[in-house]
């Protein structure tokens, strides 16, 4: 990490000043396995290594605890820093999996163009949903459904946020199922008064790793619904985010405040 260049973003904020964090590291030579090290020591929610590869550039994604094949929070504030009115369009790969996105200049906001992606084909049990969440025969206001953008969400609909807020899932249970599928945890969600949704991502062993704003969970919903989604997501956690996605057939964009930290 010697002659890196790291910069923090906050991406998804309401206000200026807040948002989910990520860090941007380009120029850096470091192994997997120094990077790794890297974000659990830093501890941010999410990292992202800027790598030029056969001419092209790649994107390596690292939680503190796992490296991970799609980060779209993190996506976007390497977007905010490569993108410019002079370069408002860039195609890029991810590491691990070699999936295409394209980032986007609009007009001052930068957004992610991607499609969506294949599913594992998983049997949901009526009584699973309740064994996760840890609420025994809870009222879902839709059927449970996997999407995916690229990171598969089991998507879990609640009857609104008093019901989310309060929920107090089993965390064990959701990661071993999580790896038995291929699935990368629940997104509980609900619909807001004001037509606008609201959720919170279950995917991490320690409740304080719980995601501000989940942007493969915006677009697996959007791919779900069928429709661009506003998202409300981190107010239980104090960093209120709003996502924002369109649907446009064959590919998802999504976006949202993005500002250097």
């Amino acid at each position: 990490m010697q002659n890196s260049q790291v910069q923090e973003l906050l991406c998804f904020g309401i206000a200026p000043g807040s948002g989910n964090a990520a860090l941007v590291v380009q120029h850096d030579r470091s192994s997997t396995g120094q990077r790794q090290q890297f974000a659990a020591q830093r501890n941010q929610p999410a990292c992202v290594f800027i790598d030029q590869v056969d001419g092209g550039l790649v994107l390596d994604y690292f939680y503190p605890h796992t490296r991970s094949p799609l980060c779209l929070h993190a996506t976007l504030a390497a977007a905010r820093v490569l993108l410019s009115s002079g370069q408002p369009r860039l195609t890029v790969r991810t590491a691990l999996r070699g999936q295409e996105l394209t980032l986007l200049w609009q007009d001052g906001d930068v957004f992610i163009e991607l499609s969506p992606q294949a599913v594992p084909q998983v049997a949901i049990a009526p009584e699973l949903p309740g064994q996760l969440l840890a609420v025994p025969g809870i009222d879902l206001r839709s059927p449970p459904v996997i999407a995916s953008v690229g990171s598969p969400k089991l998507l879990l609909e609640v009857a609104d946020s008093a019901t989310l807020h309060a929920l107090t899932p089993d965390l064990p249970r959701v990661a071993a199922w999580g790896k038995a599928h291929q699935v990368s945890g629940c997104y509980v969600w609900c619909r807001r008064p004001d037509g606008a949704l609201e959720g919170r991502n279950i995917n991490h062993l320690d409740p304080a790793g719980e995601d501000g704003a989940t942007g493969v969970a915006a677009g697996a919903l959007t791919v779900h619904l069928q429709t661009g989604v506003t998202l409300y997501q981190g107010a239980n956690l104090g960093t209120p985010c709003k996502l924002r996605t369109e649907f446009r057939n064959e590919t998802i964009l999504i976006g949202g405040r993005t500002e250097l930290a």
